[in-house]
């Protein structure tokens, strides 16, 4: 059994990750820390992390990242490996959390989507192969009250891209003026409104064909079975970093 203490408990994304965990045999979500309370839940909560006083296995955090340091500290005293599913760290934040691998099993990843993290490996394996004859650029679009743009996801991907090609290449974040395209450019767009839980594109355009890659976040339910899947995999974990990535390598 993982027992997980779930962060952003009382958030859309901690009551869909408290849902779903009842479908899970061997896990449960055993404590939750949230500055909301929530009294229809079905275990104790915590408005500060460091007062919880529940053992665990696994912490997963669905909040924000003010959360982290309270997060990486309580992580460390207890030896307990850290599921990170928030986007927008700052570069102060990543190496924060780069610190805490070399004490503890960190799991980070942009997306907790199994969908698209199979669409990004593909990315791995094809962009070099098109990059000559054929330009590349991403669209993502989300719900109006996101707060960080592009998406982490988005990123993810255009790094993915990036780091398959051996040319340089650069990130070009919208399109304004009067300028052709460079065939390096990786454009990246964000589009904003309504509740769109979450849309990825990518498109290679070349001469006479287009290839267009692309995943839609039907429910919030694909990124809170990722992640509570993570959590089972990160469980008893050596310290370092972990992402998607190897969860997917070891289910394929």
């Amino acid at each position: 059994m993982t027992r997980v203490i779930l962060s952003g408990c009382c958030g859309k994304m901690g009551k869909m990750v408290t849902e779903c965990a009842k479908n899970f045999a061997n896990l449960s979500i055993v404590a939750g820390v949230d500055f909301k309370e929530d009294t229809t839940l079905s275990y104790p909560t915590f408005k500060n992390i460091l007062d919880c006083n529940i053992e665990g296995d696994v912490i997963l955090d669905f909040s924000r990242p003010s959360s982290l340091k309270s997060l990486g500290e309580f992580a460390v005293s207890k030896n307990l490996p850290l599921v990170l599913c928030t986007t927008g760290y700052s570069e102060e934040e990543k190496a924060y959390i780069k610190s805490l691998s070399e004490k503890i099993a960190i799991f980070h990843s942009a997306n907790m989507s199994i969908g698209i993290n199979v669409v990004n490996s593909v990315l791995r394996k094809i962009s070099s192969l098109l990059y000559e004859d054929f330009d590349i650029e991403i669209i993502e679009k989300h719900h109006n009250q996101k707060v960080d743009s592009p998406s982490g996801t988005a990123l993810l991907l255009a790094n993915t891209i990036k780091n398959s090609i051996e040319e340089d290449t650069e990130f070009i974040y919208g399109r304004e003026g009067h300028k052709k395209r460079e065939h390096k450019e990786i454009g990246i767009h964000a589009v904003r409104g309504g509740n769109i839980i979450g849309d990825h594109e990518v498109i290679f355009a070349g001469q006479g064909e287009c290839i267009e890659i692309k995943h839609t976040a039907i429910s919030r339910e694909v990124f809170a079975v990722g992640a509570l899947r993570s959590c089972a995999f990160v469980k008893g974990k050596s310290a370092g970093m972990y992402d998607m990535d190897n969860v997917v390598n070891e289910a394929l």
